[in-house]
């Protein structure tokens, strides 16, 4: 690609190009002198094959240019009225009618010429425009596929190889700090120079033009001088978000094609950074709006559950320290009891919001490790068999259950929020009903909590374990309450990557159902 970016341009190699346009002339011409000499000598002895010329004429003209394709038509003149034209190896012409040959062939060659160097110059940039329009195809197409670091990386070693440069290298700039995020040689030092070319792109539509800068170094920096150090803003609308540093190496005379190349990739990585800019504050945006949007409807949907407990244990304690009332050992007990009551559940809504607060602030971190998954629901269930009061309980725990990967204390508070669920919004004596099985290809356990009351809609199953107070639970049918348990269960379960779904019940109410890890079983002790 660099090739076709600065192929027949005048600066590009300086004085090796001078050697390589002067070589290939002169054994052009060499040639074609041969060619000559072997047409006009017998036993072919044509008369007159200096046409032969115009061979080397096109060739070099197609090579290396106008220039040289003019000058090798006036020694192709020279050569064949020294070498050729009596009297020999004297540019004097005896004949007039060869002057009049040799100034017709003089201008055919400088005619074919120059219209030959012509079209190889407009096929040259030509080449050189789709080589232009393939690489900035490559960089939009880069920034539309990919992360906007990754495509910076992948950029870099793109203009790299499409402009030989020996370093590309791109950096953003945010609260006066300078992070790299492409570089075709990460981890060495960052290239530095005591003249800095940078590229100047007026306000309108004029040309791009280097502007050399002279910086002031320091001996000790440990970083790699180099002679050549191009620097390409990166801004929108006057706004510097980071540069497009190149090392040049020996590439010569930066042709306009590499210049526009380097501009162009600039202001689409600008513009790519100024997109991602505008879409991380409409994200944050977006984020801060659901978050109050989360936190009214919080507000709104425990307000009265917290009220309720509230309320009912203030009464009891009004009740009691009222002198006038005349209270028995049993309505005491009873007085004590509700008051117990009420301060469990409201011990159980401020847990839950604990939770849900740990579950949104991403400060859940699972120790995840093997457990017998019959013995903790066996635990859960006798922990709370006071809050099921005498609803009957099925278990159908097979001792077959491979052994679970979970957190042991997380995985209780899932399962006891699912069963305080029932406790709470299934009355006696509606069954619960907890079962376990192995998944299929045994991949994971399969533990069903389902109940007989009065379940949910079915709208809104795909939507239970959203956060509270962002659907309707007022529905007829519906089960009452913020929701917190079923919140925090869907956050203890993303933690420790456990399927959860809702159906409804075979019972009648709903079930919910779990599918969780199983451990990989412990090696073996080799003997």
């Amino acid at each position: 690609m660099f090739d076709r970016l600065t192929r027949g341009l005048p600066g590009r190699g300086g004085a090796r190009r001078a050697v390589e346009t002067g070589a290939g002339t002169a054994l052009a011409l060499a040639l074609g002198t041969l060619a000559v000499f072997l047409l006009e000598s017998p036993p072919i002895g044509i008369a007159d094959a200096s046409p032969v010329y115009l061979i080397p004429v096109v060739f070099v003209a197609s090579r290396y240019g106008t220039w040289p394709g003019l000058v090798t038509a006036v020694a192709a003149v020279a050569v064949y009225d020294l070498l050729f034209t009596e009297p020999r190896f004297t540019l004097v012409v005896a004949d007039p009618r060869e002057w009049l040959d040799l100034i017709l062939f003089l201008f055919v060659a400088l005619a074919v010429g120059r219209l030959v160097a012509l079209n190889a110059e407009r096929a040259a940039v030509a080449d050189r425009r789709a080589a232009e329009s393939e690489a900035l195809f490559a960089v939009s197409r880069q920034l539309a596929s990919s992360e906007f670091d990754e495509a910076a990386q992948a950029i870099a070693e793109r203009l790299q190889r499409d402009t030989g440069f020996d370093r590309v290298r791109v950096s953003i700039e945010k609260d006066g700090r300078e992070r790299v995020i492409g570089d075709t040689s990460r981890g060495q030092p960052i290239p530095a120079s005591s003249l800095t070319n940078t590229l100047v792109r007026p306000a309108g539509d004029g040309p791009a033009r280097w502007l050399r800068t002279h910086e002031q170094l320091r001996r000790a920096t440990g970083r790699q001088i180099h002679p050549r150090v191009l620097r390409v803003p990166i801004e929108v609308d006057g706004d510097v978000m980071g540069s497009l540093s190149a090392v040049a190496g020996d590439v010569g005379w930066l042709s306009p094609e590499t210049t526009r190349l380097l501009a162009l990739a600039a202001d689409q990585l600008g513009l790519a950074l100024h997109r991602e800019r505008l879409r991380r504050a409409a994200t944050d945006a977006e984020i801060a709006h659901r978050s109050d949007e989360l936190k009214s409807a919080l507000v709104a949907s425990v307000s009265h559950d917290l009220r309720t407990p509230l309320a009912s244990i203030r009464a009891a304690a009004e009740n009691l320290l009222d002198p006038e009332v005349p209270w028995t050992a049993d309505d005491v007990r009873k007085a004590a009891s509700s008051i117990e009551s009420e301060a469990e559940r409201l011990d159980r809504l401020v847990r839950g919001l604990l939770d849900l607060s740990r579950i949104q602030a991403g400060a859940l971190r699972p120790e995840l490790e093997m457990c017998d998954l019959g013995s903790m629901v066996e635990a859960v269930v006798d922990r709370l068999r006071r809050a099921l009061g005498d609803r009957p309980v099925t278990l159908l725990l097979p001792e077959s259950l491979p052994p679970v990967r979970v957190d042991a204390l997380l995985f209780d508070q899932l399962l006891s929020n699912l069963i305080e669920n029932v406790a709470r919004h299934a009355p006696p004596p509606v069954p619960l009903a907890v079962r376990a099985d192995a998944g299929v290809e045994h991949a994971y356990a399969e533990l069903v909590v389902e109940d007989g009351g009065p379940g949910v809609p079915a709208g809104i199953l795909d939507r239970l374990f959203e956060s509270p107070g962002m659907f309707d639970r007022r529905a007829a049918g519906t089960r009452r309450g913020t929701g917190i348990g079923l919140v925090v269960v869907a956050g203890f379960a993303q933690a420790m990557d456990i399927g959860l779904s809702a159906s409804h019940s075979q019972l009648g109410g709903l079930a919910v159902t779990l599918r969780i890890p199983v451990a990989d079983p412990p090696e073996a002790p080799s003997p």
